[in-house]
């Protein structure tokens, strides 16, 4: 029975990782056919978005038959219900890339809006954000996870540039509004992907160290915004 139980764990943690492979990879296409003006990888991205949310249904079935069977305690506990947690998140972060896909065959069928630099680095940031809490998740290193949160400080700043540049464009070229509001949209939905990449840095920490941090990135952005006032 222990025996299948860990097989189980195993199981559990590869269904994980192909879920975050094709989250990444949506992320990746997404922000490229918006900032390449692709239609093919933006059509790609929206076909396989079903296989996400298959996956995360798939997370969902077999925790629940291992916490039915194996009457997990500990860190196997806090694996199987951090890994739930994460899979949600994963869900999320491939429906921001459907999004970001969807305002990409927008764009692309009209004029190209001016090139901002702060789009792609916003772009590099939340992809590197995702890959470096995988490896967090496969190494069990709850110091990587915490690295996450820091980084999601610069994804923040990156959306406000851009919001700030695309209003004030906006101010001064009346036919751009509309793309431009697309773009905005875009924009967050890469920032919220890296709040949801920061959502599952906690659910690292809690299933290596036992500590539930929940929320614990945001409430963190909150307290120094406040500050700042």
């Amino acid at each position: 029975m222990e025996t299948r139980f860990n097989s189980g764990l195993e199981e559990l943690q590869m269904i994980i990782l192909q879920m975050a492979a094709r989250a990444e990879k949506a992320l990746e296409k997404s922000t490229r056919a918006l900032l390449e003006r692709n239609d093919d990888l933006a059509r790609e991205v929206l076909n396989e978005d079903r296989e996400i949310d298959l996956l995360e249904l798939e997370v969902d079935r077999h925790s629940l038959k291992l916490l039915a069977l194996g009457q997990p305690m500990a860190r196997d506990l806090r694996f199987i219900v951090g890994t739930m947690r994460i899979a949600v998140e994963l869900e999320r972060i491939g429906d921001q890339a459907a999004n970001i896909a969807r305002r990409a065959l927008s764009l692309n069928s009209r004029p190209p809006l001016p090139r901002n630099s702060a789009m792609e680095e916003l772009a590099d940031t939340a992809l590197d954000m995702l890959r470096t809490v995988i490896s967090s998740f496969v190494n069990q290193d709850a110091e990587i996870a915490t690295d996450v949160c820091k980084m999601d400080d610069v994804a923040d700043e990156l959306h406000y540039r851009i919001l700030k540049d695309a209003l004030a464009y906006m101010a001064n070229e009346a036919p751009a509004i509309e793309r431009s509001v697309q773009t905005i949209i875009a924009t967050k939905s890469l920032e919220r992907a890296a709040d949801q990449t920061t959502n599952i840095a906690e659910s690292v920490i809690f299933i290596v160290k036992g500590v539930n941090i929940k929320h614990h990135c945001q409430k963190r952005e909150q307290s120094k915004d406040t500050g700042n006032r």
